[in-house]
């Protein structure tokens, strides 16, 4: 081919490739970088608008599955304590914090938080102008090989609790055929002997917890009256039956004989508190009669305070008050001796069934109002003053102190029907346990103060084990073993 003609096409291809060239060119400056190409074949992207941390986490996040999102929340959960005494030992060695202990991830959340927000800067220049000892805290001794401040061995060395845990499924479920769904009825008790008093429709049976077997105390059929309510004396030998017809019986559960029948009441009786040898009635007559079990039934004390049904009485661990509520939305403190209530409380909206005496705190009164309340009370009976309150988002029907620690459980009717473990004063909710179809509606804590059974309209018993037990005698431990093995 002639040289002259290979050039002349040569140029005639370059003339028509110049243009797509150009805006080719045009395009990738334009998109990618703000720097026009003049010359050369390198093409150079800028990074200054990009954030490579936020896109890293995003892209992570959507590579991965819901499953194994919720895998690593849960994992992460798992290692909070772990993530939290690190970071405690970076805090030492970085910015020189002072920890010594491990802070609780889930109980000490302000005081983490104040120690997240530590002042102290990464870099920085100090001049030490005195030295301190090598025998102190903030050094470590010459001829130790750690690289660790004693501070930060002291944070290693620092005890953990263990987390607790709180099993969310009962341990136990019995049936209880005829359990009535009543609000202001009271149809279960635990005594201290370990055995369960329910009243359901005429009759009261009792439960063993430590053989399971069932028996059955009283009919009431034979007379055209039903159980209302059921309480047992201090010591678990009597047990006294409530009756719809305004009755109130005493009966031997070890020999299975009912010793007396007290009247007084013209209505159903559907609250009743031992108090030593006295036994503390509360009626729908609005009427509480005190008797002494020992002494004729003409000797009674009559406490008129409410206006509507009584459907809560509670004595204090020092026998000396007693507690009343009633569908008046009242709370009334009587003592041992004046006919007359010595404090009342009217802050509830609704009726006040939920009520506990604190065995760890002199005084300390809780209550729980009904559907249109809601609120959990606490009073100082010494001072009469209210304390503190929380609204629990549903009916409040029972209220039961822990024997060994600083908490309370309440159960709940309309609209949840859950059971809730308090800590207190905080008022932080330490565990909430549902399955009752039904309004909770009835409590009772085991003699060990471990375990707490409920019953509900559903006609069920369940047992949870709630509360941590200090295990300090070895007739506790007897009676914890007992219980346990029936499973």
């Amino acid at each position: 081919m002639d040289q002259e003609y290979e050039r002349r096409l040569l140029r005639q291809i370059n003339h028509q490739n110049l243009p797509t060239e150009s805006r080719l060119t045009k395009c990738l400056s334009a998109t990618c970088s703000p720097v026009s190409v003049k010359s050369g074949d390198r093409f150079i992207p800028t990074r200054a608008g990009s954030n490579w941390s936020i896109n890293f986490h995003y892209a992570n996040e959507n590579c991965r599955s819901p499953s194994q999102n919720h895998k690593a929340k849960d994992a992460s959960s798992d290692s909070s304590k772990d993530a939290v005494a690190y970071a405690a030992l970076l805090r030492n060695e970085l910015l020189g914090a002072g920890i010594e202990t491990v802070p609780d991830p889930h109980t000490d959340d302000r005081r983490h938080a104040v120690l997240s927000q530590d002042s102290h800067s990464l870099f920085r220049y100090t001049v030490h102008t005195k030295r301190v000892p090598f025998d102190s805290d903030n050094e470590v001794s010459p001829y130790s090989l750690s690289p660790l401040s004693n501070k930060s061995h002291k944070l290693l060395r620092s005890p953990r609790k263990p987390a607790r845990k709180i099993s969310k499924i009962p341990f136990k479920v019995l049936d209880a055929p005829e359990l009535q769904d009543d609000f202001y009825l009271n149809l279960v008790d635990w005594s201290a002997g370990n055995l369960l008093s329910v009243g359901l429709g005429a009759c009261v049976y009792l439960w063993s917890a430590c053989t399971s077997q069932v028996t059955r105390l009283c009919d009431l059929s034979v007379d055209g009256d039903s159980v209302t309510s059921v309480c047992w004396n201090e010591r678990g030998s009597l047990v006294a039956v409530g009756t719809h017809k305004g009755y109130v019986q005493i009966w031997d559960a070890a020999g299975g004989r009912k010793l007396t029948s007290l009247e007084g009441h013209s209505a159903r009786v559907g609250a009743l508190a031992w108090n030593g040898e006295q036994l503390s009635s509360g009626s729908r007559d609005r009427v509480i009669l005190q008797r002494d079990v020992r002494t004729p039934p003409s000797a009674e004390r009559r406490l008129q305070g409410h206006r509507q049904e009584v459907c809560g009485l509670k004595w204090s661990p020092d026998h000396q008050h007693l507690a009343s509520g009633g569908n008046d939305n009242k709370l009334l403190v009587w003592n041992s001796s004046s006919l007359l209530p010595v404090q009342q409380y009217s802050d509830h909206l609704a009726a006040v069934k939920a009520i506990a005496w604190s065995p760890h705190q002199h005084g300390l009164l809780a209550s729980g109002g009904g559907t249109a309340d809601r609120c959990l009370r606490f009073w100082n009976t010494l001072t009469g003053q209210a304390l503190q309150s929380t609204d629990t988002g549903s009916q409040v029907c029972n209220l039961a102190w822990s024997k060994h620690a600083n908490e309370l459980v309440s159960t709940h009717g309309y609209s949840q029907n859950q059971i809730l473990v308090w800590k207190y004063p905080s008022l932080t909710q330490v565990a909430k346990l549902t399955g009752h179809s039904y309004r909770v509606l009835y409590l009772a804590v085991s003699p060990d103060g471990e375990a707490i059974v409920t019953g509900a309209g559903d006609e069920t018993l369940r047992f949870w084990n709630v509360f941590s037990k200090t295990r300090c005698t070895k007739e506790s431990k007897s009676v914890l073993n007992l219980f346990t093995r029936i499973r």
